[in-house]
């Protein structure tokens, strides 16, 4: 980072688009740390912007007549994003997964005197690693041919500007370890890990006795019901061995899950924010079946003192340490998680440990491990 000078440091924080979700999170901490930075992104929902106290600036994106489409348009985004004059600051912080924020022209290649740090929540899905699972199922219903055909005539010229933009920033952070290979097997770039943050105070628990904590009953998947989250395999798993399952999410699988679901599945697509942290706490276990970067919502289990039964990729092995914190099933069907269900025994498990395992996701250790790496680059 630029070393000290007469006045403030002028920093600028970058974000693909700002409607939802874990990376956002990461945006409101670097807001919480930089307060007077702007924040510069291809769209924002007004209940972020009111989030971010207003310091969020859009461009004609904000403004696109076809708002459902804004996520699924690259090349414009790519052209608003390299178009952005971010000279007058000295550190740029770029937050980045499956969008173009990173590309913007900043950092040591674009200006001596300036840094430009990327944290990067996933090299793009559907260029690298999970394309042939985005060209099978795309997940846009009848729209599916229209999307395969598109991303198979784009996706060479996209990788290509792809590759270009990462080697643009100075540093990168991955938001995991399995992030971090990836930003080296498909970037060519060095990275350290810095877990994003998790809303461990809704989700921990009050001081509950020990026979309170006894009474936790069934699993529980909490979700957007898409392909890629591959919640088909608890619902199928959990109905084989008549288990209760709390499904809790909605989402364009939603219909095919209640006709593959027993009866002891049970769905809820309304819940609140207080709903899911009731239903999480009360949950023998946490499922957690997707091919995830990080996966927000099963580290926010283990702040509930719940442990989580995940598949064994992704960022869960930063997370699910077995018979401490939870238990992997080694292969993404229904047929490992049952057998990880048939052995898995909730009584040996101490939801004391599994919360406080949760406190190193906390949003001050984030903003720790921040200011420790940007004061020491």
């Amino acid at each position: 980072m630029p070393k000290s000078s007469p006045r403030p440091l002028k920093v600028a924080i970058v974000h693909d688009w700002l409607y939802g979700g874990g990376a956002e999170r990461v945006v409101h901490e670097l807001h919480r740390m930089y307060p007077d930075a702007p924040i510069y992104t291809s769209y924002c929902s007004d209940e972020w912007r009111t989030k971010l106290d207003n310091k969020v600036v859009t461009g004609y994106l904000q403004h696109w007549p076809f708002s459902h489409l804004r996520k699924f348009l690259p090349v414009l985004r790519i052209r608003w994003f390299e178009s952005l004059d971010l000279s007058e600051y000295d550190l740029v912080i770029s937050s980045s997964g499956n969008g173009e924020a990173f590309g913007v022209k900043a950092g040591s290649t674009f200006k001596a005197s300036q840094t430009h740090v990327c944290y990067c929540h996933s090299p793009t899905h559907f260029y690298w690693r999970h394309y042939d699972q985005y060209m099978q199922r795309p997940g846009f219903g009848a729209f599916d041919p229209v999307v395969r055909l598109a991303l198979k005539l784009l996706v060479k010229p996209l990788r290509k500007w792809d590759y270009k933009a990462a080697q643009r920033p100075d540093y990168f952070i991955a938001n995991s370890t399995h992030i971090q290979h990836d930003i080296k097997q498909y970037y060519d770039r060095d990275s350290v890990v810095i877990n994003p943050p998790i809303d461990v105070e809704r989700f921990a628990t009050s001081q509950k006795s020990s026979s309170k904590e006894q009474s936790r009953h069934g699993f529980v998947t909490v979700s957007r019901q898409v392909p890629q989250k591959h919640i088909h395999i608890a619902v199928e798993a959990c109905t084989k061995l008549s288990l209760p399952l709390t499904v809790v999410g909605n989402g364009p699988e939603n219909s095919r899950l209640r006709h593959i679901a027993g009866p002891t599945i049970t769905f809820v697509t309304d819940a609140n924010d207080q709903d899911v942290a009731r239903y999480v706490q009360s949950a023998e276990a946490f499922i957690f079946a997707a091919f995830d970067d990080f996966g927000i919502v099963a580290p926010e289990a283990l702040a509930a003192g719940t442990p989580v039964i995940a598949y064994k990729a992704g960022g869960a092995l930063d997370y699910v340490k077995p018979g401490v914190t939870g238990e992997f099933f080694a292969e993404q069907t229904a047929s490992s998680l049952i057998s990880a269900l048939k052995q898995f025994d909730s009584t040996k498990y101490d939801h004391t440990v599994i919360r406080q395992s949760a406190q190193q996701l906390s949003a001050e250790h984030f903003r720790r491990n921040m200011r420790d790496f940007l004061n020491s680059h």
